[in-house]
């Protein structure tokens, strides 16, 4: 069974990424790992819009998930996690149709100063569920059968899209946006290979 587990919007400023909107489908997790998750889900999305450049898409393989990124000209972007099954046109066509709707109802000049907690935009949660099953999206996508000129840039592995000498396990033990419970799930997660298998 294929899956998505997370659809965010971000607003890429320099080289920083600040999340607008965020929704999760952390179903499949256990009760108990699903806060460490997000918390990382969320880290990673912002990790790799920051090193994606403007104009650009990418693919990025993880262990047994997939990250799809597409920044906007605008610096509007959109990340979503998903497992290896799902068809990155889908999610792509997913990721322009969440950010052309976005900036069709939240002005642009707002992006820079907002958060999570000021933006209103709760339509998220049901493009998650509604394209859970890519064949159903598809058919909503098949109009945009030529998603747009856009190359998606397919790296096997996070290492790739870090800077040059740059470990995912350093940024995490620098992040001050993980918990200490998702460092130690992270780390955990990375002796079992199990989970978060994101470095």
């Amino acid at each position: 069974m294929v899956k998505l587990y997370a659809l965010v919007v971000m607003h890429k400023n320099v080289n920083t990424a600040t999340c607008l909107k965020a929704s999760y489908d952390l179903q499949s997790f256990s009760f108990f790992q699903r806060g460490s998750v997000q918390e990382f889900m969320s880290f990673i999305s912002k990790t790799i819009v920051e090193r994606t450049p403007t104009a650009s898409r990418q693919s990025v393989k993880e262990g047994e998930y997939m990250c799809q990124v597409y920044v906007r000209v605008d610096n509007l972007a959109g990340v979503l996690i998903t497992d290896h099954e799902y068809p990155s046109r889908v999610s792509h066509t997913l990721i322009t149709k969440v950010l052309d709707e976005f900036s069709a109802s939240i002005p642009a000049n707002l992006w820079p100063t907002s958060n999570e907690t000021t933006i209103d935009f709760p339509h998220l949660p049901g493009y998650l569920t509604k394209y859970q099953n890519p064949r159903e999206a598809d058919a909503l996508t098949k109009m945009q059968e030529d998603l747009d000129e856009t190359k998606i840039i397919l790296h096997d592995t996070i290492k790739a899209v870090l800077d040059r000498g740059e470990k995912l396990d350093d940024l995490v033990a620098k992040s001050d946006s993980l918990s200490m419970n998702s460092k130690a799930f992270y780390k955990t997660a990375r002796k079992t290979n199990s989970c978060c298998n994101f470095g």
